[in-house]
């Protein structure tokens, strides 16, 4: 491995505002089976948390439990598929931030539990994504984030020491896959995250309050390198 420097990212919630089409996606779901709808509130400190997030809040724990969840899943992914990107943009300052990656010509790429084929179908939509050098999803391999495997395979793929990597995500799975794999781990704290999350205790290395404040947190970050 080079010691070049590279910035890995989770997608939704990080990246991408994808909480639109993805509580759109569950609130159809949800209409079907007869239950409330979840408020854009809820979708957007769910969504981190996937298709079984988003269902077993709108279906509540007890009555969840009790469903055919692959099923139900599988509806919420079929319609997802279909309306990908009707609501979904990059968060303010993102595009920015990547364009200035490219300037500099440091590799990124996209470390995800989204599935693969749904991750590259979003891309598609964006021309910023044409330069990224590496896509791993949840399904690309048989383990998922937080493990480090995913991690492993995107330095490998790009042939980038982790230790020279900054890992970029929202959920506590992304900055202990992070961790797990020695990485610098920086918290976005525009992201999905709830009330509830305790993120102190998450560990991660760098915090960045807004998303338009990234391209400067990932300037000092390789400034110390």
């Amino acid at each position: 491995m080079t010691k070049q420097a590279a910035v890995l990212f989770d997608l939704d919630g990080t990246l991408l505002d994808t909480a639109p089409d993805l509580g759109a996606a569950a609130n159809y779901v949800l209409a079907k089976h007869q239950r409330a709808p979840l408020s854009m509130a809820q979708a957007r400190q769910l969504s981190s948390h996937g298709a079984i997030g988003l269902l077993k809040a709108g279906f509540g724990e007890t009555d969840w439990a009790n469903q055919a969840q692959t099923e139900l899943r599988q509806q919420l992914l079929d319609y997802y598929q279909q309306h990908i990107c009707e609501g979904t943009d990059f968060f303010s300052g993102i595009r920015q931030a990547l364009q200035w990656l490219n300037q500099h010509s440091i590799a990124w790429g996209v470390i995800t539990n989204k599935p693969e084929g749904l991750s590259k179908q979003l891309l598609a939509h964006f021309p910023e994504f044409e330069q990224c050098a590496v896509l791993v999803g949840g399904d690309t391999i048989a383990q998922r984030k937080p493990d480090p495997e995913p991690m492993l395979l995107a330095c490998d793929t790009i042939k980038v020491d982790p230790l020279h990597c900054l890992y970029v995500g929202d959920a506590e799975r992304d900055i202990a896959a992070g961790n797990n794999t020695n990485m610098t781990t920086l918290l976005a704290l525009w992201g999905y995250i709830s009330e509830q999350d305790n993120i102190e205790l998450w560990a991660a290395d760098l915090h960045c309050e807004k998303s338009e404040q990234l391209e400067q947190t990932i300037s000092d970050w390789l400034s110390k390198l």
